[in-house]
């Protein structure tokens, strides 16, 4: 199945679903920034990779403006050479506005992950012609104070069918990209990683978070990365 199926089919299945008090807005932008993520899948992600990296949901300031997992606007534009036209969602927190590629801030976790890979491997393509970053869940969710809340924080009742819909399209996208390593980019991702991978031949594993509220990313992510995908036998 082809990724791009992989997304449609995922879009339908999370249509259906509601979630309620503390979150008061869901952003999907698998549907308002589609056209940058489809060339993102277009140009990076051709089969096979060795490692998928997977994170677990849009950021304010990252895959909410631009489309793509981790998508911090600069590094999108000028070092992944993507930019496309990006709408709003149907509902929009004034705290959290969708500029798209004109967005003015910066989000730390993808400025660092993409940061270490433009540093690690100088290209794009020497990046992806191993590697592929997806996110478990394309929804950001928002509460009224504009407060993100992260989807291991939501109910079980709203939970349980948000998972069984991501862990198809991981398990989907995984057989797709046939990769030797699916690693987990904090302990959220690895653990659905091994829900729903069960059974699947690849070793599974997780690197730290490159997020600012972790004071392990805060005194050198990149060294850390790099040290903890050598520990798993990838060498970068």
């Amino acid at each position: 199945m082809p990724l791009g199926a992989v997304t449609d089919d995922l879009v339908r299945d999370l249509e259906e679903l509601r979630f309620g008090s503390p979150v008061t807005h869901v952003y999907n932008p698998l549907r308002y920034a589609r056209a940058p993520y489809d060339l993102y899948l277009a140009r990076y992600g051709t089969a096979p990779k060795e490692v998928v990296l997977v994170g677990m949901n849009p950021g304010p300031w990252g895959m909410a403006q631009t489309g793509v997992p981790f998508g911090e606007v600069r590094f999108v534009r000028d070092w992944l050479r993507i930019e496309r036209p990006v709408g709003k969602p149907a509902e929009e927190h004034p705290k959290r506005p969708v500029d798209g590629f004109a967005c003015w801030r910066s989000e730390v976790s993808g400025a660092r992950l993409w940061g270490w890979a433009r540093d690690r491997f100088g290209t794009p393509e020497r990046f992806f012609a191993r590697f592929f970053v997806a996110n478990y869940c394309p929804l950001l969710f928002v509460e009224a104070s504009g407060r993100n809340r992260t989807p291991d924080k939501l109910p079980r009742v709203e939970q349980t069918p948000l998972l069984a819909a991501c862990d198809r399209a991981l398990r989907r996208t995984v057989e797709c990209l046939r990769p030797t390593h699916v690693v987990g980019v904090g302990r959220f991702a690895e653990q659905r990683i091994r829900a729903a991978l069960a059974g699947f031949p690849a070793a599974m594993g997780r690197v730290s978070h490159p997020s600012p509220a972790s004071p392990a990313a805060n005194r050198g992510w990149e060294r850390l990365v790099t040290e903890e995908l050598r520990d798993q036998g990838i060498e970068v």
